[in-house]
């Protein structure tokens, strides 16, 4: 028997506990042993819940019992998840977990320590939900040089987005309907101003390029200044606007970034709609690789975390990916990324032209002049529309 504990028991931790007694027997057959929850850590009781009477207030039953193999980590935020990680390690446990906040800030000390430990640290659920992606990023994919990865990694951001194209509803509408939906938080800003995907977009990196930048090194920018306007105008010349993160091998340095990007109708990831997430990977030996579906939720995260813990129970000796931690110098310069871009100013059609040279047009009326450039690198476009008055300017992906 192998013998797990929970740390914590909101929507992720009950749905943890949920998968491993629903499909306890379909787990055992697969590895050959039963697991049990032997531990709930919680500050609340649940009286009325069939797991009451595993219900712990103090980490330390779970810390010292030598019995408790592996603990899944479900508390949220980066203290004291982070303590708790890694002073289980410390003990010889293994830990799993879909905290991406503590995998994004700390993932390259806790996977050292794992190691030093001779355990294992696994974190699938902290990107995509219950979407497999890390693990084939980093084992199925290992053949590949990684050279980009361009994600929607927020359900909520992707469902306001999708209202906003396909129901032509304001910024403004499309949260409060995803507020009253369970989709957002009352306090949204993790999402809406790109946090959350800043946090999954370092992940991906980490296990592309081996690694870890630190998000507050990351261009961020989130979809609250979306205009209704501008998705009517992308959706004109052919692209739909998405929050993208995105990752890239741009001369043996990381490129990463999260902002709205206009996605051309052609491209895999311009069709991931409403709260689905979506990874598009491409590496020089098998080209473009889609993953998609649900990335968030109570049963698909807590299926990726529990997917973690039968790898470790069936595969113990499997060794962990080791990151170092991403210096400046590892990194390109965002000046020099280069991009064609969407543009809208107040600016006449001859304006325009006089300042960015030859442009697509898409549209000119109530005093805005929308339009699409040639690929430039950034500080060029950003000297140019210096000389212009920028209503809005989104990258094109």
């Amino acid at each position: 028997m192998i013998n797990v504990a929970i740390l914590g028991f909101g929507v992720v931790g009950s749905g943890i506990a949920e998968v491993l007694t629903q499909n306890k027997d379909l787990i055992k057959n697969k590895i050959g042993e039963e697991i049990n929850i032997k531990y709930i850590l919680d500050l609340r009781d649940f009286p009325d819940s069939p797991f009451a009477d595993k219900v712990v207030h103090d980490f330390n039953i779970i810390l010292n019992d030598e019995e408790v193999s592996i603990v899944a980590e479900a508390m949220g935020g980066l203290h004291p998840a982070v303590d708790f990680s890694e002073a289980a390690l410390k003990k010889g446990k293994s830990v799993v977990t879909s905290n991406k906040e503590v995998v994004a800030e700390a993932g390259d000390m806790l996977l050292k320590t794992a190691t030093e430990n001779g355990v294992r640290y696994l974190f699938e659920a902290s990107v995509g939900g219950g979407i497999p992606v890390l693990r084939p990023l980093g084992t199925c994919l290992a053949a590949n040089k990684i050279n980009s990865i361009n994600g929607i990694l927020n359900g909520t951001t992707n469902y306001i987005l999708t209202q906003m194209i396909d129901f032509g509803k304001t910024f403004e509408v499309a949260l409060k309907e995803a507020q009253q939906k369970g989709y957002a938080e009352a306090n949204p800003t993790a999402d809406v101003e790109g946090i959350d995907a800043c946090r999954k977009i370092c992940i991906l990196a980490a296990i592309a390029f081996g690694k870890l930048i630190n998000p507050s090194k990351v261009s961020t920018t989130g979809i609250s200044k979306i205009r209704l306007e501008d998705v009517k105008n992308a959706a004109n010349a052919g692209y739909a606007i998405k929050l993208i993160g995105q990752a890239k091998d741009i001369d043996s340095k990381m490129y990463v970034s999260v902002a709205p990007r206009l996605v051309a109708y052609n491209n895999l990831l311009a069709k991931v709609d409403d709260v689905f997430n979506g990874v598009l990977i491409n590496g020089n030996a098998v080209d473009d690789v889609l993953f998609i579906g649900r990335g968030a939720g109570m049963m698909p995260t807590a299926s990726a975390v529990v997917a973690d813990i039968v790898d470790i129970a069936g595969r113990p000796e499997i060794k962990n990916q080791n990151w170092d931690k991403a210096e400046d110098n590892d990194l390109a310069p965002l000046s020099e990324k280069i991009s064609a871009y969407y543009v809208c100013v107040s600016n006449t059609e001859e304006q325009a032209k006089a300042i960015f040279g030859d442009i697509k047009a898409i549209s000119s009326c109530d005093g805005e002049f929308a339009f699409i450039t040639n690929a430039m690198k950034k500080l060029q476009f950003e000297e140019l529309a210096s000389k212009a008055t920028v209503i809005s300017a989104l990258e094109i992906l």
